[in-house]
């Protein structure tokens, strides 16, 4: 019996040698080198937000796996149903029929004209888990606090009022209550959320920006002119604040469309498209230095990212 025990051992270590030897011939690595997390961080900009659909098109014909994705305003929206199973092909086919007043309603109330709350029945709809413990691909909603402008990272609880309250665009929708704390649109203090993608975990981050002026030359035309186009004015001169965290920005050229357009799916995709294939060499450098041994340390990105600041329920 010990003599068998002895020959058996002789075995597996000759089968062992073998197979070091094997792979240093054919310069094939023991250990695949670990791949960069790579996070996208979607921006807000209305009907101009269904660009991101392209963006995420072109990474998931590619093959480049998205870890990690944070969003604000629209870009929530956006991010939930991916993160929540949709694929791109799903998500074209959402952008394709929605309307504003899929999601909006208009109201007579002093805190603002239009409510989103049928974005509760939509996203219940569209959705395919509910909270964010759930979702195949962590993501943080952003929002932010009316009284204190501190911005707030959602993710964990429930999905749905977090990415209302990033949704609720100041004088345009009113604020959504969650907890005790009346919350508006996540770009006063996230515009685009790249910040709190690296504090998920991502090892490299890309951001999608939706620049264009919310109204034409000349004078406003109403009110929502006024408010959208100051919102504008603001976000762009904080813009170095997300740019610093941001290892790539991409800018879907989104000019020529209203904050309204969403009859213009296709066209506003399309641009996501474009940004993001011109973009792709910039973003295939990242897997050509190991992780461990590039500039930026690895953080592995949990299958659910840490606890919010503020749970949504």
């Amino acid at each position: 019996m010990r003599y068998a025990v002895k020959s058996l051992g002789k075995i597996i270590r000759s089968v062992q040698a073998f197979g070091r030897e094997l792979s240093r011939k054919t310069g094939m690595p023991e250990q695949p080198s670990a791949i960069p997390a790579i996070g996208v961080a979607l921006g807000g900009g209305f009907a101009r937000g269904i660009a991101h659909i392209g963006v995420l098109k072109v990474l998931e014909e590619e093959g480049i796996p998205v870890r990690v994705v944070t969003g604000t305003s629209v870009g929530a929206l956006i991010g939930a149903s991916y993160c929540s199973g949709l694929c791109c092909s799903d998500l074209e086919e959402v952008a394709r029929s929605v309307r504003f007043t899929t999601f909006a309603r208009w109201t007579l109330s002093r805190y603002g004209f239009a409510s989103n709350d049928r974005m509760v029945s939509f996203l219940a709809r569209t959705l395919r888990v509910k909270t964010f413990e759930e979702l195949r691909i962590p993501l943080g909603v952003t929002a932010t606090d009316f009284n204190t402008g501190e911005g707030v990272v959602f993710h964990s609880g429930t999905i749905i009022d977090p990415v209302r309250a990033s949704c609720a665009y100041p004088g345009m929708f009113l604020p959504v209550n969650i907890r005790g704390r009346w919350l508006v649109d996540g770009m006063l203090s996230h515009p685009v959320p790249t910040r709190p993608l690296r504090e998920m975990g991502a090892d490299r981050v890309l951001a999608v920006h939706l620049k264009g002026q919310w109204s034409k030359n000349g004078a406003p035309r109403h009110l929502f002119d006024v408010i959208g186009q100051s919102f504008a004015i603001a976000q762009d001169r904080m813009s170095d604040v997300w740019r610093g965290a941001a290892d790539l920005v991409i800018e879907p050229d989104v000019a020529g469309f209203a904050y309204d357009d969403f009859k213009r799916a296709a066209d506003l995709i399309r641009a996501g498209e474009e940004a993001m294939r011109k973009a792709l060499p910039a973003v295939r450098k990242w897997f050509e230095v190991p992780v461990e041994t590039s500039a930026v340390p690895a953080k592995p990105v949990p299958a659910v990212a840490k606890p919010a600041p503020m749970p949504a329920d």
